[in-house]
This record gives C-alpha cells, sequence and structure tokens, in this order.
C-alpha cells in the first residue's frame, strides 16, 4: 500500500506520529488491496475553510474531508484485481487546528483526536457513511473494531476512548460530520 502524507502545515506536531501505520492498518482491516493509494493532507483552517466551502457548501473549517477517486463502486475491479496497476482510493484532508480544539472538547489527546479523524475519512473512502441512521451505526461500530485494535497495538486508547464515553460529531448525524 501506498500512503502518500503531505505535511502542509504543523509538519513538528505531526511527522513523528504513527499515521502511516495507522493508514495500512486501516486498509488492511477494510481488506484493500496491496496496490492501493491513498494521500493524507494536513491544512490550516483557512484551506480547510476553502475546501468546506467549496465541496459542501459549508462555511468555516471543518474537520475532515474525504476524496473518493477509485471508488469501489465503480468499474475499476480489473484495478482492483490488478497488483500492477495502481488502485487511487483517493484523498483525505485533516485540519489539526480544528482537531487540536476537539481534543480539548472530546477529552481525548491530540494525536488520539487524529486518530479518529484519518480512520473515519478512511471509512468514508471504503465506502462507510452516516447519513441515515443504520448507517451511522455501521460506521461507527466498524471505527470502534478499528481503533480498539489500533489502541491496543500503539497503547493510545484515547480514540477508542473518545468513540465509546464522549458525544464526538462523529458518531451520530449532526451538522460537524
Amino acid at each position: 500500500m501506498e500512503i502518500s502524507l503531505n505535511y502542509e502545515y504543523r509538519a513538528s506536531d505531526l511527522e513523528t506520529l504513527p499515521f502511516e501505520q495507522l493508514a495500512i492498518h486501516t486498509l488492511t482491516a477494510e481488506e484493500m488491496p496491496e496496490n492501493t493509494q491513498v494521500s493524507i493532507t494536513f491544512v490550516d483552517d483557512d484551506q480547510m475553510a476553502e475546501f468546506n466551502a467549496e465541496y459542501r457548501g459549508k462555511s468555516g473549517p471543518t474537520d475532515v474531508l474525504s476524496f473518493e477517486c477509485d471508488g469501489l463502486d465503480d468499474d475499476f475491479i480489473e484495478v482492483f484485481d490488478d497488483p500492477d496497476l495502481p488502485f487511487v482510493l483517493g484523498d483525505i484532508i485533516v485540519a489539526p487546528d480544528v482537531a487540536q480544539r476537539q481534543s480539548g472538547d472530546y477529552g481525548t489527546t491530540f494525536e488520539g483526536e487524529i486518530t479518529l479523524l484519518i480512520v473515519h475519512g478512511l471509512l468514508h473512502l471504503c465506502g462507510y457513511d452516516h447519513i441515515e441512521d443504520d448507517e451511522a451505526e455501521e460506521m461507527k461500530q466498524r471505527e470502534l473494531e478499528i481503533l480498539t485494535l489500533w489502541g491496543n497495538a500503539s497503547g493510545d486508547s484515547t480514540a477508542v476512548d473518545t468513540l465509546i464515553f464522549h458525544d464526538h460529531p462523529h458518531h451520530g448525524r449532526g451538522e460537524e460530520e
């Protein structure tokens, strides 16, 4: 798997954190092929607000956005099954400053919050959504499974704790999603 991490903002806070391993962990759990490619970009609030306005019609920065490329529902079966061709799953954009603020609101660490946002964004690329209540519950359960395994492996369970004990905006159908 090829994970491209783009530290356009707050590189010194993010470069040492194991986000490439987290992405591979998540994509492996979702049984994505070895030829899967994903990019994760960290941007400031102003850039995220521009993306949020352009692609969602909403003002202000959001925490994470996902942009699917070679979608699982599209006719990319030959790419999905051919290890010599890249399967470009998509791009995730994360706003670290929003994550920092949310970490205070939801009782997680900065790393735990970014971890949750990356898993959430990757699950969107893998076909999960939270528009309907049943979809939201399915996505929340999958997040819990992946984050629990990651927390056990990494020793940082704050993302799991946030998912279970706090009313995080990614666990329902609220405006923040």
